[in-house]
């Protein structure tokens, strides 16, 4: 399944995002399912529905909605093969504007996943990568409160001149988990999605120095999106700690950064085994892969676009089987 939050390009402002499943299989599908009206004719049709099962008791508002009843994404499948006519309450990708598909994570925990990446931020740095880092999955929690969806603007920091995209995949946690170990840690995930660590490199070349964080070149914004994408889409595609997908990103229609998840020297099990030791993970908590090797200006600006990201560009990060996750680069609010 691929699920989003959409609403109608032409709503008005403020109007509340819906809950919509993917009707073709494309990697861009162009027709989404209203799962709100598909559960409502269901249930006209068959009122024992919302007597046998949860989910067909109550409203289908949003993803946080469904998580908070205690249901898994996994639950919407009975909707989608219910309706058998899919198409008839199809709505047009083309009509459509996509909302980030969790709108408030309760965390962001970023790991740091890809020795590539890893290499190269240490070699900048006159260094080798720690030992420990080929042990222990290393994370850092980011801002839930700046969290972004596809076409969603954004700027710079005020302090900063060094504005950097990040290149990664973010698993969603869709049932409560506790001290699970790593062969068990992706049993937890209910859908995988692009997600872009935005990076102020001038303020985290400072914070590093004192050897904590990473926050203020961090917190403030992280994109996420297009939609989530179930993990049994992906299962023919599994190679190594990840997956055998291509993961690219733009800026200005020019292809900077390439490479490929199945580098991944961590697997989201393990990750998500390091995350859950001694703590609950909740529905809603994502957590980052970090970035892929070559997927940020730091490692390869100086190839071709030879500087950071300025207001009127355009950064596309796309992933095979995930979509496409597109974001401007604005001027700072001045009300801000």
């Amino acid at each position: 399944m691929k699920i989003a939050h959409v609403r109608e390009t032409d709503a008005p402002a403020g109007t509340p995002w819906r809950l919509a499943a993917a009707v073709d299989a494309g990697d861009a599908p162009q027709r989404w399912l209203d799962l709100e009206s598909a559960r409502r004719m269901q249930v006209e049709a068959d009122p024992r529905l919302a007597h046998n099962s949860a989910l067909f008791r109550q409203p289908l508002t949003t993803l946080d909605g469904l998580l908070a009843r205690g249901l898994r994404m996994a639950a919407l499948g009975e909707i989608i093969e219910r309706e058998g006519d899919a198409d008839r309450l199809g709505l047009d990708a083309a009509d459509l504007r996509f909302g980030p598909p969790i709108l408030q994570p309760p965390s962001l925990r970023d790991f740091y996943a890809f020795e590539g990446h890893v290499k190269t931020m240490w070699e900048r740095r006159g260094g080798t990568v720690p030992e420990a880092w080929y042990r222990i999955p290393i994370f850092y929690f980011s801002n839930v409160s700046e969290i972004r969806g596809p076409d969603d603007p954004i700027w710079r920091p005020a302090a900063s001149a060094e504005l950097d995209y990040e290149l990664e995949v973010a698993a969603l946690i869709d049932t409560p988990a506790h001290d699970l170990d790593a062969e068990r840690g992706e049993e937890a995930i209910g859908g995988y999605l692009i997600f872009n660590d935005w990076s102020a490199r001038d303020l985290q070349r400072d914070e590093t120095t004192v050897r904590l964080g990473p926050a203020k070149g961090k917190d403030f914004a992280s994109s996420i999106g297009p939609w989530l994408v179930t993990p049994d889409e992906l299962a023919d595609a599994r190679q190594g700690k990840g997956y055998d997908l291509a993961m690219t990103a733009a800026v200005n229609g020019v292809e900077l950064s390439r490479g490929s998840w199945a580098n991944a020297h961590f697997s989201f099990g393990e990750m998500i085994a390091r995350a859950s030791a001694d703590v609950r993970l909740r529905p809603g908590d994502l957590i980052g892969s970090g970035t892929v090797g070559t997927g940020c200006l730091l490692e390869v600006r100086d190839e071709i676009l030879k500087r950071y990201l300025e207001p009127g560009d355009m950064v596309t990060l796309a992933v095979e089987r995930l979509g496409s996750l597109t974001t401007q680069i604005v001027e700072r609010p001045t009300d801000r």
